[in-house]
């Protein structure tokens, strides 16, 4: 199906959504204070993931909010990494900015050099290099959501993670995956990628509804049932709030 104008759209808006879907997450980590149970290795995975998708998306001539997302993904997943080191280890703030710099223009270097190899790849009719990079970034991304379950596994709830971020994310994989299907001719292997990471994120938000939002909903069902009715004090007898002249008289003994 070739929409050109439904392609760019779908794909603009799931760019954005993929350009904002971290903000929640960096936000929360900055208010808190804390990444505690935010994985740093989810984080180091998107960043590399971002490579093999952008290379992909770049040399298949997808529309051109596609070929930003990735950059974009990459970037917003090496702050929150930072973060991650900032909060967690308590590393110093020049010390995280001396390790994410030198790592995202080493990212940004790899991919130019992917893009060119497999752009000659491709004139030469060799498919199986744009495959890798495809099937790469989609078990890099279900590798980073993948890290979560295990956590959701040994501590029974979704913890450090924004279920915000996890809408916004989730949204942007819809969108992105649909816009796909607008392109000249259908990428299966372009439905693989974001339509893999939205069935996983789906999966963390029945956890979040399973382990966090039921237990929360039964405890405040308790809390309620626990609760007395509010009864009302026992009023005073008229007697003693409306008093007569003659009860309010004292009555004094004459001198004798």
């Amino acid at each position: 199906m070739d929409v050109p104008i439904a392609a760019n759209v779908l794909g603009t808006i799931g760019a954005v959504c993929w350009s904002v879907q971290l903000i929640p997450q960096i936000i929360v980590n900055y208010r808190r204070h804390n990444t505690e149970g935010l994985q740093p290795s989810m984080m180091l995975l998107w960043a590399t993931a971002g490579v093999p998708l952008g290379v992909y998306n770049i040399v298949e001539e997808f529309n051109v909010a596609l070929r930003i997302q990735p950059q974009i993904l990459t970037f917003l997943s090496l702050v929150t990494w930072a973060q991650c080191f900032y909060y967690g280890k308590k590393r110093s703030l020049m010390a995280c900015i001396t390790a994410v710099v030198p790592l995202l223009i080493t990212l940004g270097g790899i991919e130019v050099g992917l893009i060119y190899a497999l752009q000659a790849a491709k004139d030469r009719d060799i498919q199986w290099p744009i495959i890798l990079m495809a099937v790469l970034s989609a078990c890099l991304l279900a590798a980073g959501v993948l890290r979560h379950y295990w956590d959701i596994y040994v501590h029974h709830t979704v913890r450090g993670i924004s279920f915000i971020f996890i809408a916004i994310d989730a949204a942007g994989d819809l969108f992105s995956l649909v816009s796909v299907l607008f392109e000249p001719s259908i990428d299966i292997l372009g439905m693989v990628i974001y339509g893999t990471e939205l069935v996983l994120w789906i999966g963390i938000m029945v956890c979040g509804g399973v382990f966090n939002f039921l237990p929360w909903i039964t405890e405040k069902l308790k809390k309620d049932e626990r609760e007395e009715p509010v009864s009302l004090h026992e009023m005073p007898s008229s007697t003693s709030v409306f008093r007569t002249a003659s009860q309010s008289v004292v009555r004094r003994v004459p001198h004798q």
